[in-house]
């Protein structure tokens, strides 16, 4: 019986139609970027698991398919560390490959053994299948234990030539859905009386602008409101501060995403976070939606409310 359930079997089972889930295995010899690729799926929005062992791939294909499309598209690191991993699989691969629900590749990234060598040695790491220490017996052991592995790869990059990011670059060329949702500008609002976001790449500090508090009607409101929005974009400072910002993130932003950053968070704050960092906030969000993929969250906004 196929412990992976064909589709329409099990009663009360969710069904999805062919291709509906992508399942990318990432595998090849230690050292050939594994970390890297699976960096790279993560911020193409993909489900990522590292290391998972092969003789759980069968549970973890169930918990897919239960998911009902909430996992569409998932990348998984194997290192096969033995042959009772490579055993398990090759028999998992067998299986997966009469279901009709879900399209697995197998992308396997190789290097020369001069190249993986030097990354051990850079790295000072000992090779996992090494038992003497030195890195080539343990390399020569994993390619021939990956050889018929290798065979059945949709996709084989040789990285012994690539830095991190062409890498980066190789898997988004094959992989992304959608080039211009690759870079994603991220634009958060907060208070300074809450502390900097610890996670911000650019941080603008709004504090000089007229502040809405000090008007009662305003107070209770936030940067979400109409009449707290247009109180604050009526000014001139603000009116300056907005172009000024603007033409400086339009240098910066293509050059960001060049580098091969995957996200920038710009945090836009102000005393509280929730009357002119909101509004900049969203501003900043809705401006450049159009040639960059944008998300605004606001961290303190419902902070003042709570007390």
């Amino acid at each position: 019986m196929n412990r992976f359930h064909k589709e329409g079997e099990g009663a009360g089972m969710n069904t999805h139609k062919q291709e509906d889930i992508q399942l990318v295995i990432i595998t090849g010899m230690s050292g050939a970027g594994k970390t890297v690729a699976i960096q790279s799926f993560e911020d193409l929005g993909y489900f990522c698991v590292d290391n998972l062992p092969p003789s759980l791939l069968p549970k973890f294909l169930e918990l897919m398919k239960e998911s009902n499309s909430k996992m569409s598209k998932v990348a998984l690191v194997m290192d096969l560390r033995g042959r009772e991993f490579f055993d398990s699989l090759i028999a998992a691969l067998d299986e997966m490959s009469d279901l009709d629900w879900i399209t697995p590749r197998i992308l396997f990234l190789d290097a020369n053994d001069k190249v993986l060598v030097s990354r051990y040695k850079e790295t000072r790491r000992s090779h996992p299948l090494a038992t003497t220490g030195l890195p080539l017996e343990g390399i020569e052991m994993e390619r021939d234990l990956l050889e018929e592995l290798k065979g059945r790869s949709q996709m084989i990059f040789d990285t012994s030539d690539l830095k991190p990011k062409q890498l980066r670059e190789k898997i988004v060329t094959h992989f992304a859905t959608s080039q211009g949702q690759v870079f994603t500008v991220n634009v958060m609002s907060f208070g300074f009386k809450y502390g900097l976001p610890i996670d911000a790449d650019l941080v603008f500090d709004v504090r000089f602008l007229p502040n809405p508090y000090y008007i009662e009607s305003m107070r209770p409101q936030t940067g979400n409101d109409e009449e707290v929005r247009s109180y604050v974009m009526k000014w001139s400072e603000t009116q300056k501060f907005t172009e000024k910002l603007i033409d400086l993130l339009s240098f910066m932003l293509p050059s960001y995403k060049r580098e091969g950053k995957s996200q920038l968070v710009i945090a836009i704050g102000c005393t509280g976070g929730q009357h002119r960092s909101v509004t900049l906030a969203n501003y900043l969000s809705e401006y450049f939606k159009n040639d960059y993929y944008t998300h605004v969250t606001h961290r303190d906004i419902e902070k003042r409310s709570r007390k």
